[in-house]
């Protein structure tokens, strides 16, 4: 199967999406364990795993993405 150019723009739209929703999801992650907010460790080290791993996968969609895209017309 060829890529084309709609292939690196899809690529391109989750990557962002997979940013900016894992940015907001560590924004109140944060805010939750600065106001106190009574967990386990666990809880804290699991979602920061899934946090760093989403925001990897973004930016390897993205490079995927934009790689499509300049070698498609």
């Amino acid at each position: 199967m060829q890529l084309q150019r709609k292939h690196g723009l899809f690529l391109l739209g989750v990557a962002v999406w997979n940013v900016i929703t894992w940015s907001m999801f560590t924004k109140n992650l944060y805010a939750a364990h600065s106001s106190g907010e009574d967990r386990p460790a666990g809880y804290w080290i699991a979602h920061s795993g899934l946090i760093v791993v989403n925001l990897v996968l973004g930016g390897v969609f993205a490079a995927w993405g934009a790689k499509v895209l300049r070698r498609t017309p």
